[in-house]
């Protein structure tokens, strides 16, 4: 059995910060900046161009030169222009892929309970919506800065030419911006309710589409159509409120400029009829303006995405701050080593209650494992049965009492190392969107050879099933290539007999097993019975005449604990539970627990 092989990270990631992400490229950044300048000041460089070729045409001098200077700056203006965004986009996409990758395996380190809390559509919006609205700060983080600059420099030069038509253009958009920021004041709040409202529409969609058979299956389309329907209003009406100030930005804008170019115009003629201002530096003064009107819109409309990019990187910050479920002295903490001899696991007095409700789901429960052999977990629906191994996982902590797992504290292992110890088969039997044979690796510290997966696959009676699939071993599976509930579960189990784990936790493994299969479930049980500890939560209680232990458990107490006999003998529960799964003629509640292994067996201190 290999050590902790890595450590995960204890505390969340560091939060995004604008700064640090978009200097995370210098190179590009500044060949960017550079193409933008160069860019900026062809586009400041044509007015005066045209003021000298209106002069030569006054004074009957050749145009030629002029006229192919403002072509060459009107084409390395455009050229620079299209270079400068096409890096900016390459810094964007970095940024994006930066962004979605650590929120992806944050989200993947957090604890179930707070992934569950927030909903997988929630937590799965930070990486398409929330990216892309940060996607969009790349550019007007260097769009803004060179548009306020554009203004600037384009002031000086119309101030050098009149400084009474500056002056007037100067106060028009002074209006012009405080009734831009008023608006846009409210839109990051309002941006963010909007990522807050996709997020729960996402989440809805997302769960009904994972429960899509049960919706066909009882026709509860128009049901479920009807709480998407109302999510879907929720987003439509933030997302209007949204829609009606963006809408006034443009309004405001076309307003101001035109207030602008009128007052500009009527001031100029009354300077050009005083005498006061010639005919070429009016028409470049109009120019001027012209071309600082595109950059007052993109500081106008640049601050509105940029509000929006804030907001985006706000809950994408909220998630990044998440705790993940690593104990934070997980870092420091050495490895235990298994205490030889010691149980697999030990329960003392302990509760645990699920996050938002009053009612503990277990009361005080105390039970011992063998270090091997198969111990049965038996109990009806909400007796707390799969709670139990979930806590033995870590999955969840427990809220009084203490757990020991191959001789030490839960809380004393780290958590990489614990989960080498465990191999665990959930009640959905899930399986990654990966190839079979990636599958079939998980949990293993060196990858398995042919011989070694085939083995595997032919004790679960998979061989012809997966030789069957496209391409065999390498088949990606999960979509066009899935595989049905039983084989699946039996892919899981192959999965455990694979593991080098020394306590195999196995919630449900028989539900969807015909007899068949079952007799093969049982064998494989056998085999790592064996060497390890083997606990499984059980309904069909064909599976417990084969333990070497049964503990009972109901409304979250362990009632009674011993062999099967043992508590048909004296536990009622036990026996009504029984009789509910016995066939007439078959003896399943008479029959004497046979053990597949000598060991040790298992106690329990039933909760009175």
């Amino acid at each position: 059995m290999a050590d902790q092989s890595t450590r995960t990270a204890s505390r969340p990631p560091d939060p995004v910060r604008l700064r640090a992400e978009l200097t995370a490229e210098p190179v590009r950044l500044a060949l960017s900046l550079l193409a933008a300048l160069a860019a900026t000041a062809a586009i400041l460089a044509l007015p005066l161009l045209v003021r000298e070729i209106i002069t030569d045409f006054s004074a009957h001098r050749p145009l030629t030169p002029d006229v192919l200077l403002m072509c060459a700056a009107a084409l390395g203006g455009a050229l620079a222009e299209a270079l400068s965004g096409f890096l900016l986009a390459r810094i964007g996409e970095r940024l994006t892929y930066r962004l979605r990758v650590r929120i992806m395996e944050h989200a993947l380190r957090l604890p179930l309970a707070t992934v569950r809390t927030k909903g997988t559509g929630e937590i799965a919006a930070r990486i398409t919506s929330d990216a892309l609205l940060l996607r969009q700060v790349v550019e007007v983080a260097v769009q803004l800065p060179l548009a306020a600059l554009t203004v600037a420099a384009t002031l000086v030069v119309m101030v050098w030419i009149d400084w009474v038509l500056t002056l007037v253009t100067v106060l028009a958009l002074a209006v012009l911006t405080v009734l831009v920021l008023l608006i846009l004041r409210r839109m990051r709040a309002n941006v963010t309710g909007q990522q807050d409202a996709v997020g729960q529409l996402a989440q809805r969609f997302t769960a009904d589409l994972d429960a899509l058979t049960t919706i066909k299956a009882y026709r509860a389309e128009p049901v479920a159509a009807r709480a998407l329907a109302a999510d879907a209003e929720r987003l439509r009406a933030v997302s209007l409120v949204g829609a009606r100030l963006g809408s006034l930005i443009p309004a405001v804008l076309t307003l101001g400029n035109q207030l602008a170019m009128i007052a500009v115009i009527l001031t100029g003629g009354a300077r050009l009829a005083a005498g006061n201002l010639q005919v070429a530096e009016f028409a470049a003064f109009l120019l001027y303006l012209l071309q600082t009107i595109p950059s007052v819109n993109t500081l106008a409309t640049g601050t509105g995405r940029l509000q929006a990019g804030l907001a985006a990187r706000d809950r994408c910050n909220q998630l990044l701050a998440l705790p993940p479920e690593t104990d934070p002295r997980d870092v420091e903490r050495a490895v235990p080593t298994p205490v030889p001899d010691a149980p697999s696991v030990v329960f003392r007095s302990v509760g645990y209650t699920h996050g938002g409700s009053t009612e503990p789901a277990l009361r005080g429960i105390s039970f011992t494992t063998a270090r091997t052999g198969l111990t049965a977990v038996v109990g009806p629906s909400g007796a707390g049965k799969s709670t139990t191994l979930s806590l033995i996982d870590r999955f969840i902590r427990p809220t009084a009492g203490t757990i020991t797992v191959l001789g030490h504290d839960v809380q004393s292992w780290p958590l990489d190392a614990l989960r080498g110890r465990i191999a665990y088969v959930d009640q959905a039997f899930t399986l990654l969107e990966a190839t079979a044979r990636e599958n079939l690796q998980l949990g293993r510290t060196h990858r398995a050879d042919d011989t070694e997966l085939d083995a595997a696959l032919d004790a679960v009676g998979l061989t012809e099933d997966i030789a069957r699939l496209p391409q065999g071993l390498d088949t990606p599976l999960g979509r066009e290539s899935d595989l049905s509930g039983g084989q699946r579960q039996r892919m899981a189990l192959a999965r455990a007999l694979l593991s080098d784990a020394e306590i195999v936790l196995l919630d449900e493994p028989t539900s969807q097993l015909d007899g068949l299969n079952e007799q093969r479930f049982r064998a494989i049980v056998s085999e790592l019975a064996a060497t390890r500890a083997v606990i499984v939560v059980a309904h069909r209680l064909s599976t417990v005449q084969h333990a070497h232990h049964v503990i009972m458990m109901n409304r979250g107490t362990v009632v009674d604990a011993g062999g099967h006999r043992e508590l048909l003998a004296r536990c009622g529960p036990y026996r009504d539970l029984v009789a509910s799964q016995t066939v007439p003629g078959t003896g399943l509640d008479a029959g004497p627990a046979t053990p597949t292994t000598p060991s040790t067996p298992s106690t329990a201190v039933p909760t009175r």
